[in-house]
């Protein structure tokens, strides 16, 4: 069987080259992670002053460079934080979770095919500095990605800068590999902030079905908070695509929350034999399953009383979102809701949700585009520990 090669356009170069360039001397890219400080203080949460006295990096400016080496791109979509409880204000101790597939380098200049998107908005040369720019500008504690390429050379040095730990999962076969010029296989990436937690324990997993290991991957971390001493577990994964695999992707969800079952057991000191609800969960990913796909029902009827974060945005309170991904492909158009934040009802309420840009926003040729550079859009919620 001959193997197809896609060649990649000329954005497929590296982050260093271009990103140096526009930072100033005081880059984060100059500072080794070896020199990051593992007990920060309760009260640097992305502080500028202190991330500027520790790591030499303030986010506010890396924001700002990022837009200016942006030029006069198109204007980025207006999101506005939705509130759960009128009239609460915004609290310290929230904790921020952004859930984003961000779109695999060689997948969106080689396979995906997005017949109306122009190459020029695909090059790594540009989209480098909108997905930092999406991350900057929301500053998330803890960053779910998905089709994440670029991460030892961009995502995982820009984002040490700013005080992030993080862990990378790559797929055994990923089909990244079978493009002309690609930067590596594509993977699941955890990331979260170290003035807010600290890392007691990460697996990544290989995920099976029937035993059988598979080319989907997730990343499974335990975390203690620094502010409230209570620990958290954060799971990032990405299901396998496509119709006619619902019974693979129902067999991996299984098999990830066997996976978070067991470090929960693990880290929990009496075990009783049953799946223990004491420490809370955050499940985020991109299942590619729709709400009635029966994975989807598998974690909704989970024992560790798991609900969808974004069904909060809902009149009702109990819908999902029409899409988190909206493209075009030559087979058609795609408008769906794929992307979810699982997190533990029992343990932890939704104070914030990031609405989703309508229809008019994202424009007649969907996504990926000019203004935004992934086929997903990002997931944002704050949350609060229950007392």
């Amino acid at each position: 069987m001959e193997t197809m090669v896609y060649q990649m356009g000329g954005g497929a170069t590296k982050l260093f080259g271009t990103l140096t360039q526009n930072l100033s001397s005081h880059s984060l890219l100059h500072l080794p992670p070896s020199h990051l400080d593992p007990n920060p203080g309760m009260d640097a949460i992305l502080d500028p002053v202190f991330l500027q006295e520790q790591w030499g990096c303030d986010p506010a400016d890396l924001l700002r460079q990022c837009e200016q080496a942006l030029g006069d791109r198109p204007p980025r979509f207006h999101r506005k934080f939705t509130r759960l409880n009128s009239g609460v204000i915004a609290s310290s101790s929230a904790i921020r979770v952004m859930q984003w597939n961000i779109l695999a380098q060689a997948l969106g200049e080689g396979l995906d095919n997005f017949v109306q998107c122009p190459l020029e908005a695909l090059s790594w040369s540009r989209r480098k500095y909108l997905i930092l720019e999406e991350i900057l500008t929301y500053q998330p504690h803890i960053l779910c990605l998905q089709e994440v390429d670029h991460y030892y050379d961009t995502l995982q040095p820009v984002l040490a800068g700013l005080g992030y730990s993080s862990n990378f999962c790559p797929k055994p076969w990923s089909p990244c590999l079978g493009v002309e010029g690609n930067n590596g296989p594509d993977g699941c990436a955890l990331f979260f902030n170290q003035t807010r937690f600290e890392l007691l324990d990460s697996v990544n997993i290989r995920l099976s079905a029937v035993r059988i290991p598979t080319n989907q991957v997730a990343v499974v971390t335990m975390l203690r908070c620094l502010s409230t001493g209570r620990r958290l577990c954060v799971a990032a994964t990405h299901l396998k695509a496509r119709s006619g695999w619902e019974w693979l992707r129902s067999a991996q969800g299984s098999d990830l929350l066997r996976h978070i079952q067991n470090l929960i057991h693990k880290h929990t000191s009496v075990s009783t034999g049953v799946p223990s609800p004491s420490i809370p969960v955050f499940i985020c990913g991109d299942f590619n399953a729709i709400p009635s796909e029966e994975v989807y029902q598998c974690f909704a009827a989970s024992p560790l009383s798991l609900d969808s974060a974004y069904k909060k945005l809902s009149q009702d309170g109990l819908t999902e979102p029409y899409y988190t991904t909206w493209k075009i492909r030559p087979t058609g158009e795609c408008c769906t809701t794929l992307d979810y934040i699982w997190y533990s009802q029992e343990k932890l309420s939704v104070d914030a949700l990031l609405d989703l840009p309508n229809e008019e926003q994202i424009g007649p040729n969907r996504l990926p585009s000019f203004s935004y550079p992934s086929d997903h859009l990002s997931l944002v919620c704050d949350f609060s520990f229950k007392e």
